[in-house]
């Protein structure tokens, strides 16, 4: 077991990825503010590596603290810009189970950061996988207050050049401060759902 070095867990590095788009890809300029996709990942010591585990306790247990600095990571990161949209996702190094990867996106963690953006009323889209260092993965996005805005559903592509290593998870939110530029493809509107149920 690695000596833990935050809130019980061993972090070998965090990352943060901040990325701008200001026009389509075709050079349509923005429809007003350029969408703003940020990026947070912690690379964790995963504790089952290499073993069963009945309950993932020592995943689950303290993944509040780490979705408190998650959070508190992705508001210095926005700037002061709201956050609309979210997504969340686990790298898991080869002597890990995807399980445990999943076990550090619970709702444990996630909460902490839904109250950092603001509140979020919908779920987060989450997805995951087994990988080797620089891995890349798809972030699912969808907005933090309704599942349904057809505007918001995005992807972000991210990798760590050195991570997951084999006895460790990567564990990523990924957020977005609008929707996709000139989206056009009708359905609910994000100012429309003020006092909807999060996920209509």
């Amino acid at each position: 077991m690695r000596e833990p070095n935050f809130e019980g867990y061993h972090i070998r590095k965090w990352f943060t990825y901040i990325e701008d788009t200001l026009a389509t890809e075709t050079g349509a300029l923005a429809d007003g503010a350029p969408v703003r996709k940020i990026v947070i990942a912690a690379a964790v010591h995963n504790p089952y590596a290499g073993r069963h585990g009945e309950t993932l306790d020592e995943i689950v247990g303290g993944s509040a603290k780490l979705g408190l600095e998650f959070g508190r990571r992705v508001q210095a990161a926005a700037g002061g810009q709201p956050i609309e949209s979210y997504g969340k996702a686990c790298l898991v190094g080869a002597d890990g189970e995807y399980e445990h990867g999943n076990a550090f996106l619970t709702q444990v963690f996630a909460d902490p950061v839904r109250e950092a953006v603001g509140g979020g009323k919908s779920w987060v889209p989450s997805t995951g996988k087994r990988g080797a260092p620089g891995s890349s993965i798809d972030v699912p996005l969808a907005h933090k207050d309704a599942l349904y805005v057809r505007s918001h559903y995005d992807t972000i592509t991210v990798g760590f050049t050195d991570a997951p290593a084999p006895d460790e998870v990567v564990a990523i939110f990924a957020f977005a401060t609008r929707g996709r530029l000139h989206a056009r493809l009708g359905g609910l509107a994000a100012d429309a759902i003020e006092g909807r149920d999060g996920l209509r």
